[in-house]
């Protein structure tokens, strides 16, 4: 673990309107008018290939034709039917490699309708009015525990909610959101976004939220399931995998998410400690949210180490791209065989890698970088004994996230199957709903 004062660790390397400019909106929002030209774009396809590519099953054609017709509300009513977390979406989902990618406009033309800033367009308009824009059905009475206040945990909440259902949400932290509160870079949801849009959901009203409660800890699931007819899991994976290289103990040496959380936390930028030489390993999103976060801070030289080639790495091309116009090197076929320093890391030994179709093998050639901080962006496992179930590192699930365990539903990134992005996160908490709500009417 890194501290302030590991030596080559150091807070407010940018004086501070330099680090405002910095994490910055990524995507600036549309004015009303740049909303309407970039409707028109839009070919109102029958058979929209941007539906079938979205998670969610939005019906994209729709609302951008009520934001032409100047109905951005409208808009926004549609695209929370299926999304309720649609605002969040409209900034985080990689629609380069989903609906935009699908779009008969970039087939044609290279450059698609900008869906997600025409959804981001939509939702904030509605999301500024002050009344909710559903109403709960009268009370069941029926209860419904969801463990996790993230993207599925709230998706699912505020679908039984509006069925009638009263809804627990039991989360380990101290604040709702999950990973769009603490695991998102903060360049792509500002403005404290992530938390208003947990007021704002919680405005559907018959969800309680309840903080510091950690399945396993201070919460136990038969105790769950012997007071609620129905309990749905979205507890995410909180442990991050290990290098498995020597001197991975060292000072310096740090998981991508726990960075990445305490600088979405942080009420001062300046006051997040980085290391002048920064190594990501790690090939997925949060590497290249640790890595283009560590260069706005500061950092001079940043690295992304990857063990496979580039085609392979879940972060989309776009993602990629980002952090190489940032100043971020990317290198590939490299993983790390050591750690080097006293007890504090100075440098990291990779070894380059090649797969001969029996899998990845490390060469015996290596090459050493400077380090004085080493992210570990590899991948998280399941944190919790459930007693499920589970597909590899995965609690299993069946049709609508049922699991193995009469009663309860998972979904999310803790469950089998699906990418591990909020909208799919949406898509499975949503779902998970509509099979709860029918077992429960049943």
């Amino acid at each position: 673990m890194s501290s302030p004062m590991t030596p080559g660790i150091t807070a407010g390397r940018l004086p501070a309107d330099t680090l405002a400019e910095n994490f910055e909106d990524l995507h600036a929002p549309y004015a009303p008018h740049e909303a309407a030209v970039a409707a028109d774009r839009c070919y109102f396809c029958y058979d929209a290939p941007c539906v079938t590519a979205c998670p969610t099953d939005i019906d994209i054609p729709l609302f951008i034709r009520q934001i032409s017709t100047g109905t951005p509300e409208a808009a926004a009513k549609t695209i929370f039917d299926q999304n309720i977390l649609g605002g969040m979406c409209a900034r985080v989902c990689p629609t380069e490699d989903l609906c935009e990618q699908a779009c008969v406009r970039e087939l044609a033309e290279g450059k698609p309708v900008e869906i997600g800033r025409l959804q981001r367009h939509a939702t904030d308009t509605l999301m500024a009015r002050q009344n909710h824009p559903y109403e709960r059905a009268p009370a069941t009475g029926k209860k419904v525990a969801i463990v996790g206040a993230g993207p599925a945990g709230l998706a699912c909440a505020h679908r039984l909610a509006m069925y009638g259902h009263d809804v627990t949400i039991y989360d380990a932290e101290e604040k709702a959101g999950g990973l769009n509160e603490f695991g998102i870079a903060a360049y792509k949801t500002t403005d404290n976004f992530a938390a208003r849009e947990v007021d704002w959901l919680l405005g559907i009203g018959g969800i309680t939220i309840k903080t510091g409660m950690r399945l396993g800890d201070n919460l136990s699931l038969d105790d769950l399931t012997g007071c609620f007819p129905a309990v749905f899991l979205s507890i995410g994976l909180g442990g991050v995998n290990a290098l498995r290289s020597e001197g991975e103990d060292k000072d310096g040496v740090r998981d991508a998410v726990e960075f990445i959380a305490a600088l979405r936390q942080a009420s001062d930028l300046a006051s997040i400690p980085v290391g002048r030489d920064v190594v990501v390993i790690g090939g997925g999103m949060t590497a290249v949210d640790a890595a283009v976060q560590s260069k706005l801070l500061g950092a001079q030289n940043v690295t992304i180490a990857y063990r496979r080639g580039r085609e392979a790495m879940s972060a989309s091309e776009f993602e990629q791209d980002l952090a190489a116009s940032k100043g971020v090197r990317l290198m590939f076929n490299v993983q790390p065989k050591a750690i080097h320093g006293d007890s504090t890391v100075n440098e990291i030994e990779l070894e380059y890698t090649s797969d001969d179709g029996d899998g990845l093998k490390g060469t015996g050639e290596t090459i050493r970088l400077p380090a004085s901080q080493v992210f570990k962006a590899i991948g998280q496992a399941l944190e919790t004994e459930s007693n499920l179930k589970l597909e590899g590192r995965k609690i299993a699930v069946t049709g609508a996230g049922r699991t193995s365990r009469d009663g309860v539903w998972a979904g999310g990134d803790c469950a089998s199957g699906g990418d591990d992005l909020t909208v799919t996160a949406v898509a499975e908490g949503r779902d998970a709903a509509e099979d709860i709500h029918a077992a429960l009417s049943a």
